[in-house]
């Protein structure tokens, strides 16, 4: 929420500052890394690339991944020219390890645990396996924002021979692989540790087993069935096996020279043995980010089995997906907190950088290029925030949008929702918030006799129409600074407590907006109401 005490005159938008002088975002820094790579190797072509278990739902990690990698590979089109492209890559031929408690058929999809995804039936009854039922939500959810990116399945990459070079060449280096990763292991883990998982020609099931041999020159592994004891010998090649995850994701590095990828805190030690696992095959890893987890209210790790996150359907109920990408945007590499009180904050601070694009000397370091994609549409943000909004349907008790227009009408003639379409949309969020958050937790307390004195003297300016009398090119610049000078002159100390007094005594809530283009936008004759109707509250008490 803002903060007023300082005498900065704002009108129901506050403007964000704006940069004098052009300052390097993070994903210019991270496309500047980039291009460094493709230089030293050569390429004229940037290969970015997300990955994705097809066992689970998208979620809001998800969007933010993929986000942030747009938000780099665009940067790198702006800063080189050159092509990219972005793969979300699916591990969709990851062996079923338990049943998910959110899908139908349950006890169907026990009968086939350990079998590649793409190999267990879809339990929803939609489509051929529960590996393309997932792929086939992932990408309607990336599509539903709108991303570019080229979808890639790991069981096609291993069935169809895209990976069987990098697979001989992952066997030709068997023993290498295994020094890297047995290390990281327990002892028993340690003594059977292979990367290769042959796939049981019978079963399906990915193996973990104890690699006996290795054949190089026939591209084969053999190994011993625990149960039966019966011995195989399986070819690596064609998706006759598969590699352990950590190994497999190195392989892709090398097979489809990836130039960038990032990956969350918790896959630190993977990112490291990954790379080491390529640069045993011969190659570089690519440029790799490391960002921060998100954390719930308390400060705990967000955890599914804890249900204490916040889904993008959640957030997408309440503001508009710009303000989620701009919650994305900001400082990935710093844990941020994720729950409910965190969507007005990341709405406005969405809608002043989209005003601020059309005035800043530096538009490729503010947050909206990004999420714009570096095209700017002619109706970019809004003439009123999220947090004065939805003050204002707190005010009003709203129940509907009209109720707001009624004021948005009086404060902007002529507005509609059909001329503002973003603005419709965030009165419909304003409301939907105060529904759910707000109304049931406002809680108005008396003023003091010292708030009393100055709310009985803003009141009466407010009537006089003393504002006038004050700077500010806008009608809302100049209330600001008659609701700061009151305060000043009532001897507020600190200026803050001023405020505090406004929001707790006239809004029922410890937090609010820049009052002064709050009354411009309720009305300066109901914001009088407002005063005295409070003052009668206190004294029936």
């Amino acid at each position: 929420m803002a903060d007023e005490s300082t005498p900065q005159a704002n009108a129901p938008q506050a403007n964000a500052p704006q940069a004098n002088a052009p300052q390097v975002s993070w994903p210019f820094r991270e496309a500047e890394r980039v291009a460094e790579r493709l230089a030293q190797k050569g390429k004229t072509h940037a290969l970015f690339e997300t990955g994705y278990g097809p066992s689970g739902l998208p979620h809001i990690g998800t969007f933010g991944e993929v986000a942030r990698t747009t938000w780099v590979r665009n940067a790198f089109t702006r800063l080189t020219g050159l092509p990219s492209k972005l793969l979300a890559f699916s591990d969709d031929m990851d062996g079923l390890r338990k049943v998910p408690d959110n899908v139908p058929n349950r006890d169907m999809l026990r009968q086939f645990l350990g079998r590649p995804l793409t190999d267990v039936p879809d339990p929803f009854g939609t489509h051929a396996s529960f590996g393309a039922h997932n792929n086939a939500r992932l990408r309607a959810f990336l599509d539903s924002f709108g991303f570019d990116y080229e979808f890639a399945s790991s069981t096609e990459y291993y069935v169809s021979g895209k990976f069987d070079a990098a697979l001989l060449h992952v066997l030709a280096n068997h023993d290498k692989i295994v020094e890297i990763i047995r290390p990281t292991l327990g002892p028993e883990r340690r003594a059977t540790y292979s990367p290769i998982l042959p796939i049981h020609p019978r079963t399906r099931i990915v193996m973990q087993v104890p690699i006996e041999s290795t054949d190089v020159e026939h591209g084969t592994v053999t190994w011993s069935d625990p149960e039966t004891g019966t011995r195989y010998e399986t070819a690596v090649t064609g998706g006759s096996a598969k590699l352990q995850w950590k190994a497999d994701w190195a392989m892709r590095w090398y097979a489809l020279d990836v130039d960038y990828e990032m990956s969350g805190k918790d896959l630190i030690d993977s990112v490291k043995l990954s790379s080491q696992i390529v640069r045993a095959l011969g190659a570089e890893p690519p440029v790799c980010l490391t960002y921060e987890l998100f954390l719930d209210e308390n400060g705990q790790k967000i955890s599914k089995s804890k249900g204490n996150g916040l889904s993008v359907e959640q957030w997408l109920t309440y503001a508009p997906p710009e303000s989620l990408a701009q919650f994305m945007y900001h400082a990935p590499q710093r844990a941020k907190r994720l729950f409910f009180d965190v969507i007005p904050r990341a709405a406005d601070d969405f809608i002043n950088n989209a005003a601020a694009l059309r005035t800043t000397n530096d538009p490729q370091g503010n947050p909206a290029w990004h999420i714009f994609g570096g095209k700017i549409p002619d109706d970019a943000g809004s003439p009123i925030s999220f947090t004065m909004l939805l003050n204002l349907a707190s005010v009003i008790n709203a129940e509907n949008p009209d109720m707001l227009w009624g004021f948005i009408r009086a404060y902007m003639p002529g507005a509609t929702p059909e001329n503002a379409p973003f603005l419709a949309k965030l009165v419909a969020y304003a409301i939907a918030y105060y529904r759910d958050f707000v109304a049931a937790g406002k809680q108005f307390r008396a003023a003091s006799p010292a708030e009393r004195s100055a709310l009985q003297d803003l009141a009466t300016r407010l009537k006089a129409g003393a504002y006038q009398e004050f700077p500010g090119e806008t009608e809302a610049e100049k209330l600001q600074n008659l609701v700061y000078a009151v305060g000043k002159e009532q001897k507020f100390s600190p200026l803050k407590a001023w405020f505090d007094c406004l929001y707790q005594v006239l809004l029922g809530q410890t937090e609010g907006p820049r009052f002064g283009g709050f009354i411009a936008l309720y009305g300066v004759e109901k914001t009088v109401g407002l005063i005295e109707a409070a003052l009668a509250r206190d004294e029936r008490k």
